[in-house]
Order: structure tokens, then sequence, then C-alpha cells
């Protein structure tokens, strides 16, 4: 809608995460290091939490983009109630039949995929996403998924992407072995002011608009009530876009942010209550866990 008007390629802030939007801040920086770094050297277990829309999965999908051919990915980003078992995920993840098959028969292919893997120099990792709704019991089946080694080596590296209630829960007693077999932890926060404007400009700049299009006060404004949250920093200023579109505004000023703010406190859309709803999984329209046999 209002591409053409803002002299953009297509739109700086939708929220699907795309990784050519990523901007480094401090926190996403070190994440995206200590990724690369614990796959570079084959650490088992990596987890790394945020909150609500900080930009968890952007930092994966910009790591998924820059692995090379030695390196073969299985990801799980669905871990809602109806999860079912994790085996059967795991080998659909990494395109493998897990159809009519015992648990025993699963494990079993799966240990030959990884040594094959292994030995066509070519190493395994899974990424799990949203893994805070995973229950103990199916994190301790991650944990024993990791036990297959080759030497020195492990044949399969896990990452583990989830909530603050992720760490949460790798600190109950029950999964101290998990969790002493984690060696790369990293706590995403939310984006100072400065790093806010950086990220507004960072992700305007990579569509062809100009840097100068947010006025400062704007930003602030945006700041305080998205609270440093990528997510909600997205859906304010794709909102004061549209606003602004419509009064051929050709700069988002403080009185085009105030208006959004106003609109959706109005309709009891506050930015706190847009993060809460678009974390919520609709359990209709995600995959159904794989079918039993």
């Amino acid at each position: 809608m209002y591409e053409q008007y803002y002299g953009f390629s297509e739109r700086p802030f939708a929220l699907l995460p795309d990784p050519a939007f990523l901007y480094l801040s401090q926190d996403h920086g070190m994440a995206l290091t200590l990724l690369r770094y614990s796959l570079i050297n084959k650490q088992g277990f990596t987890v790394i939490t945020g909150e609500v829309g900080a930009g968890k999965t952007t930092l994966i999908n910009r790591l998924l983009s820059e692995m090379g051919d030695e390196l073969t990915v299985g990801l799980i980003n669905f871990t809602h109630n109806a999860f079912g078992e994790l085996s059967e995920w795991v080998l659909m993840a990494f395109g493998l039949d897990y159809k009519n098959k015992s648990k025993v028969e699963i494990y079993d292919d799966f240990v030959t995929f990884l040594i094959k893997e292994y030995s066509e120099g070519r190493r395994v990792v899974l990424v799990i996403d949203e893994a805070q709704n995973m229950e103990p019991r199916v994190l301790e089946e991650v944990r024993m998924l990791s036990n297959v080694n080759a030497q020195k080596d492990y044949l399969l590296h896990l990452i583990l992407v989830g909530q603050p209630e992720l760490r949460t829960m790798l600190q109950r007693p029950e999964l101290r072995q998990l969790t002493q077999r984690v060696s790369v932890y990293y706590h995403v926060g939310e984006l100072s002011l400065i790093e806010t404007s950086a990220y507004i400009n960072h992700r305007i700049q990579v569509v062809g608009g100009s840097p100068d299009l947010f006025s400062d006060d704007s930003v602030e404004l945006i700041w305080n009530a998205s609270k440093g949250v990528p997510r909600i920093i997205n859906t304010l200023c794709d909102l004061a876009l549209v606003y602004g579109y419509s009064a051929t505004r050709p700069t988002i000023t403080e009185e085009t942010v105030n208006e959004v703010l106003a609109d959706r406190s109005t309709m009891s859309l506050l930015p706190a209550d847009v993060s809460q709803r678009d974390a919520e999984h609709d359990i209709s329209s995600v995959p159904a866990a794989p079918e039993k046999h």
C-alpha cells in the first residue's frame, strides 16, 4: 500500500522472521556469535532464550541461511500440546520415513542416519524452536538423542530456542543431566532506545528508504510503547507508515505515532496485548502430530 509512496522495494516491518532484515543489537550479535561458535566447535547443546517477539526465530533463520553443505539441518518449530512422539518428529524433520515403525526401529534408523552423515563428513544439527512448550519427559528424550558419539565428536548438535520459561524448566531436578550438557546459553533481551532507533533505520534502509523517515520523537514514543520488543516495534512502525501514507505525510512524526497508539488503545489493542496475542498459537492452524500407526 505505502511502499511506492515512501520509495520502498517491499514492506520494511513485516512480522515474518526474515533473516535479510536482521539487526544485530548487542544481544543479537552475541547470540549469533555463540550460535556460530557452538557449530564450529561441535558443542553438544546450545540454548537461546528471549521474550516473545525478541527476534529469536530470525536469529535461527540467519544461522540456517549461513550453513553450507557440510551441515545437515532438521527444524522442529511446532511444539504444541498435541506434539506427539518426539522421535517421529525428528525423523520427519530430516525427511526420513517414520510411518509403521516401532520406537526401536525409529531409533535404529536415526542412529544409522547419524553415522552415515558423519562418515560422509557432514554434521547433523537439530533445531527445536518454541522449546518452552515441551514437557520435561520430552526434553529428557531430547537428551537421549545426544548419546550417540563418535570418538571425540557429537554426532548430533542440538539447538533449543524458547521463551524464558525454557530456562526455568531446565532448572528442574529431573532435567539436570540435560542441563549439564548445555555448553552454550544466552538470553536475548529487549532493545535500548539507541538500538531501537538503529533497528528502525536499518530495516528502512534495507528496502531503500530514507534513514530520516522516522523522527527522533516518534522513535522514542515507539520504544516506550513497545518496551524495546522488536515484534511490537514492527507492528507500530508498520501502522505508522499506513497512517502517514493515508495523510500524505512525507515523514513519520510524533503526531502520527500518537494517532496509532490512541486508536489501538481505543480498540483495547495496546502493544503488550498485541505481543501476547501474537505469541499464542491457534492449535487449528499448526501441523498435526505425525500419524500414529
